[in-house]
């Protein structure tokens, strides 16, 4: 392989990396020879994930932590540097709707329960903000790091039924170029933070959304496959090669960046 597009030896702390798309990246970092930390709530799935991650024969660490806790992440970040002495990236997975947050089509904003609200743009806001604060300052006394932040479609224009969900990732855009251009500013050129935009993949999260019971399209879904050129939904992995690319020196020169891997969703006018 190209050694530009290595990460081989990086420490990577992944948040979520339980979860289904940090499970993906997590093993995907693995067998590009990354040092992987699972940054999770859960020290039982932290473990399970962990245990997967050796079976492939990689460096793997679980570390439980609360993203949305300052306090938690500090513990955590000793955790890691006496383990492994640095960090070089921070992959910010964390986050994903709830379904309190979620209007059913006959209703409207004014529906909607304010501590869901709280909770969603709580856990996709803080849940990065936290993080990349406690991390990134270590990334800024070494002088080095990559930080890639999870957006969404919802960031390129209003989605109906999740508005928490698309207020909080439209948030994570404009943080992420914030972020960019403070930490280049102040602290040198190797520090970089950009962040991808995940087109329509189907998960536990919106399972219920975009499939009816029988595994057919839901009106919902049929609208997305008629916005999107590629005309199918995402596979998670191919999330994959462009999260390892933002971290790698082949984008040295990228930084506040927002890299839709969505088939095409966010170019296409449907006319």
């Amino acid at each position: 392989m190209n050694e530009i597009f290595s990460i081989k030896n990086k420490v990577a702390i992944i948040t979520g990396a339980s979860g289904v798309l940090g499970g993906s990246l997590a093993k995907s970092f693995i067998e590009a020879g990354a040092k992987i930390v699972a940054l999770g709530r859960n020290q039982e799935t932290l473990d399970a994930r962990v245990q997967e991650l050796a079976d492939l024969g990689g460096d793997a660490f679980a570390v439980e932590a609360n993203v949305m806790n300052i306090e938690s992440l500090e513990g955590a970040s000793k955790k890691i540097l006496d383990k492994f002495g640095k960090i070089d990236i921070l992959l910010n997975i964390a986050g994903g709707n709830i379904p309190s947050a979620t209007l059913s089509p006959d209703q409207s904003f004014f529906d909607l329960k304010m501590e869901a609200w709280n909770e969603v743009t709580d856990l996709n806001i803080n849940g990065t903000v936290y993080p990349s604060y406690v991390f990134g300052k270590i990334m800024a006394e070494q002088g080095s790091g990559s930080i890639v932040n999870i957006s969404s479609m919802a960031a390129y224009s209003a989605i109906t039924r999740v508005a928490g969900y698309s207020a909080a990732k439209s948030a994570i855009t404009n943080f992420t170029q914030w972020l960019a251009s403070d930490v280049a500013l102040k602290f040198g050129d190797k520090i970089r933070v950009n962040a991808v935009a995940p087109g329509f993949f189907i998960g536990d999260q919106n399972r219920a959304i975009l499939l009816n019971s029988d595994g057919s399209l839901t009106d919902r879904s049929k609208k997305v496959i008629a916005k999107t050129p590629m005309q199918r939904f995402g596979e998670v992995e191919e999330l994959n090669g462009v999260v390892q690319f933002l971290c790698s020196d082949a984008a040295s020169f990228i930084t506040g960046a927002l890299l839709p891997v969505d088939g095409g969703f966010s170019a296409f006018s449907g006319v």
